[in-house]
Formats: structure tokens, sequence, C-alpha cells
């Protein structure tokens, strides 16, 4: 058990076939484990997932190739920081995903096999928790964005607030924006809807005051290109 957590290429600057195989597939294998945690109660893209479950052995190549090497491990950083920095910024949970996988890598790289595989099962298993317990759900989850359209001739600004008091727990006018040449005025609400309420019938009282244009109630978009 000792030997689990040495590294594998001991003291020698080469490393064999045998070795960088065993680094590659052990890095395969934390990798699709990290996609697999990451897509439970997630939203994802295929591309993301395969990335995802690709990036600890690309990680643990380049790792292993400047193994001794400062000043090559200097421009293996630099690179990274491009490919970060032009890359489209996704949301907290993704970053912190692929710098999971990034860091499962880097550890299988430097050949600690034993210390990369405690690290994937330690951190994926508390993602996993996380995303099983709802951690960090809370306000964000129960409230809903509410649009509105109304006429330009319709005074808005207090046309609604008896259904929306009936209907949920709080509410607040976050938006106003005129469409249609000017003619009609949309309208966009953050709403908690209280747990008793009918969503259908709510919107067919709202249709009333609106003369019958469009309602839409969906998720709050709670921003996926920032953190």
């Amino acid at each position: 058990m000792t030997g689990l957590f040495d590294s594998v290429f001991g003291t020698a600057a080469t490393i064999t076939v045998q070795e960088f195989l065993i680094c590659i597939a052990v890095s395969l294998v934390i990798g699709v484990f990290l996609a697999l945690v990451y897509a439970f109660r997630s939203k994802y893209t295929q591309s993301f997932l395969v990335t995802l479950a690709l990036i600890p052995a690309v990680v643990c190549v380049v790792i292993m190739m400047v193994n001794g090497n400062v000043g090559a491990g200097v421009a293996v950083a630099g690179a990274f920081s491009l490919v970060r920095f032009r890359s489209v910024p996704g949301s907290a949970k993704e970053i912190c995903a692929i710098f999971l996988a990034m860091g499962a890598g880097l550890v299988t790289g430097m050949g600690f096999i034993g210390y990369a595989v405690l690290f994937a099962v330690i951190l994926g298993g508390a993602m996993f928790i996380c995303s099983l317990t709802g951690f960090g759900g809370g306000r964000d989850e129960e409230e809903r964005t509410l649009k509105i359209t109304v006429p330009e001739n319709l005074d808005y600004t207090e046309v609604f607030d008896e259904i929306l008091a009936d209907c949920t727990d709080s509410y607040r006018l976050t938006n106003v924006k005129t469409t249609n040449m000017g003619s009609l005025f949309k309208l966009t609400y953050v709403v908690k809807l209280k747990k008793d309420t009918n969503q259908k019938d709510m919107i067919d009282r709202l249709r009333v005051r609106n003369g019958n244009l469009e309602i839409m109630l969906t998720q709050v978009d709670t921003g996926d290109m920032t953190l």
C-alpha cells in the first residue's frame, strides 16, 4: 500500500511506454468519471462532456512531457492561460469542473496515480452530493421571470399589482421595454410564486388585464456567461 502513492516514474527522467499508457488510461477513466458526475442533474452539451472527459488525459500528457523542465512548465502554464481567456466564459459550475479535470490530469501526469484517483473520488463525490441535495439552490430556483406585453395606452404601473399580490410571495418589476414601433410595452417581473398558485389561473387573470397579449413565465436567467 505504501507504494500505491509513489510516482511510477521513480527517479528517472525518462518515461517508458508502459508508464505512459498507464497514466493515459487512468486519466481517461478519471475524466469519464468526472463527466458522469457533472452530468447528474446538470444542463450540459455533448461537446462539453467529451471535453471534460478528455481534459485530464491532455493535461497528463503535457505534464509528462515537461517533467523536470521548469522553463517548459512555465510555457505550458502560459498556453493554458491563453486558452482560458480566448474561451467563452461559462457558468461557475462548468469552470469548476474544468479546473477539477485539469487538476486530476496534472496529478496523473506527475505519476501519482493513487493520489489522482483519490482526488477525483473525493472532489467528484463532493460535486455529486451538492447536486443531489440541491446545495446552494434556494432563492434562484424558486423565482420565475414573468414577461407581460401590454398596449401603449395601458397604465401598467399598478394594473397587475392585485393579481401578483394574490399569486406570489414577492414580485418586482425589473425591466420595461418598448416594441413593435412603440405600440407595445414589454414588462419583465421577477416573481416568487406561492406554493398553492395555479399558474394557468394566474396567467388567465393577467390576460384579462393586458388585452390577451403575449405572456411568458420562465425560470430566472441567472446568466450562464458570468460567475
